[in-house]
């Protein structure tokens, strides 16, 4: 925490000095954000023009950088589940060489839960209560964990091309209420490579709709990873194909016979997309994941690996302005960490309980369907199902273990302006036991969340 306060606090000195000590012009148009060009002389020039030029061609430069400036910081700002919006504000030299700029927002979620209350700040099905108590009868929090502080950089390099780098805190790095940060992401990009911490490759990030439970559908697989990954686009953007390697997280089940050892292969996501309409705004994509996981056998006396395995279908199709559809479905064995409902289970791999010295990996799929209502240009209505199974191998998992949870949604959002959101839900969330046992759970949230 001290180290971010530090950071934020020698980027406010250095803008307060820059201010005091060299030129600050401020250009704004319309609704994009405002644009700083610092000069360190204020005979500078743009991008090499003459010393000597008239007042209409100083202007014409100086527009000409600031669209430069907004389209760069454009170009970077993602769509899809749990992207930050357009800053307020971006900071430029005048020659366009570097920008930056620092954004985020605040978000205040409440929510009212009731009938068998889940034990989460979010609603995920896995943790619905299979047996009602008093204390779980109903539940009111108050949450703002969510909020969130980006910073975006992007220089514009002879030898590297344009290089981007970004950042970006929340506050939900250690125990739910604690309000510890937690570096969500921060990696350089260019010539195709992305290096850092980034959302998994295996994740569609338009392919689930938005939310104000910020777990979302129990289906998707939006997960952080440490990475190295390499994305290629061509034919006129209509094709575009990924690959990575990501720093592995496994949970199994290792019973009296298996012990954890350090994992020591990444995981191998990549995913191969195809896109159409004006701006490419539809698309579908098949993506898969390769997974080496390590553990030490005590019954055999050595180490054993097994390999994991997926497949994703998945999807974002703008029907008309009026209708979009979002969907993803996911199959595989030992994937528990690509299934969000899964994440730390243990149901990567489990002892098999027909030979105790054997190790197995355990199948698993979830799929999910959502469509979005655009009303008016700042209104929508959005709903959609989600459901996750488990699969008995060798007849492992006893009746009081989960076997299915199944999400369900509606929501509405209403822009107020560009930067201020309103919006309410309604969730359910069932679990379902090998033994067939079902539990559900109900929630209400409403939302309220400025951006800058």
């Amino acid at each position: 925490m001290k180290r971010i306060l530090l950071l934020f606090g020698a980027v406010a000195v250095s803008l307060t000095a820059t201010a005091q000590q060299h030129r600050i012009q401020r250009y704004q148009h319309g609704a994009e954000p405002t644009v700083y060009i610092i000069s360190v002389r204020e005979t500078d020039t743009l991008r090499g023009a003459p010393a000597a030029c008239t007042p209409q061609q100083d202007m014409m430069l100086k527009n000409a950088v600031v669209q430069s400036v907004i389209e760069d910081h454009k170009k970077y700002t993602r769509k899809g589940v749990q992207q930050v919006s357009s800053p307020s504000a971006i900071f430029a030299d005048k020659r366009n060489t570097f920008s930056f700029s620092i954004g985020g927002d605040v978000a205040l979620r409440a929510a009212y839960s009731f009938d068998r209350t889940v034990n989460n700040i979010d609603m995920v099905p896995f943790n619905v209560p299979m047996t009602a108590t008093p204390a779980d009868r109903q539940e009111l929090r108050f949450d703002a964990t969510t909020s969130r502080v980006f910073i975006r950089g992007i220089a514009n390099t002879k030898k590297l091309g344009q290089v981007h780098i970004f950042f970006d805190v929340d506050f939900r790095g250690g125990a739910q209420g604690s309000y510890t940060p937690r570096i969500r992401s921060g990696y350089v990009q260019m010539l195709g490579l992305t290096v850092g911490r980034d959302v998994s490759t295996f994740c569609d990030l338009t392919a689930a709709p938005t939310t104000i439970d910020f777990a979302g559908p129990n289906a998707y697989n939006f997960r952080f990873a440490t990475m190295i990954r390499y994305e290629y686009a061509f034919l006129k953007e209509h094709l575009k194909l990924g690959v990575a390697a990501e720093m592995p997280s496994v949970s199994g089940t290792y019973g009296t016979t298996l012990s954890p050892i350090p994992q020591r292969v990444p995981d191998f996501p990549l995913y191969f997309q195809y896109s159409w309409g004006k701006n490419r705004e539809s698309h579908i994509r098949a993506s898969a994941v390769l997974r080496d996981m390590y553990l030490y056998n005590e019954a055999r006396g050595r180490e054993n690996d097994l390999l994991g395995w997926g497949v994703q279908f998945s999807g974002n199709i703008h029907i008309t302005k009026y209708l979009q559809l979002f969907m993803n479905g996911t199959y595989g064995e030992g994937i528990s960490r690509y299934i969000q409902d899964l994440v730390g289970s243990g149901y990567d791999f489990t002892p098999n309980p027909q030979n105790a010295s054997v190790v197995q990996t355990m199948p698993m799929y979830g799929w999910q369907a959502a469509a979005q209502i655009n009303i008016l240009p700042n209104l929508f209505v959005s709903g959609g199902y989600s459901a996750v199974t488990v699969c008995r191998k060798n007849g492992y998992l006893s009746p009081d273990q989960y076997k299915q949870g199944q999400y369900i949604f509606g929501n509405v959002f209403w822009n107020l302006t560009p930067r201020f959101v309103l919006a309410a839900e309604y969730l359910y969330g069932s679990r379902k036991n090998m033994s067939g046992d079902k539990a559900h759970s109900n929630r209400v949230n409403v939302l309220a969340k400025y951006s800058f």
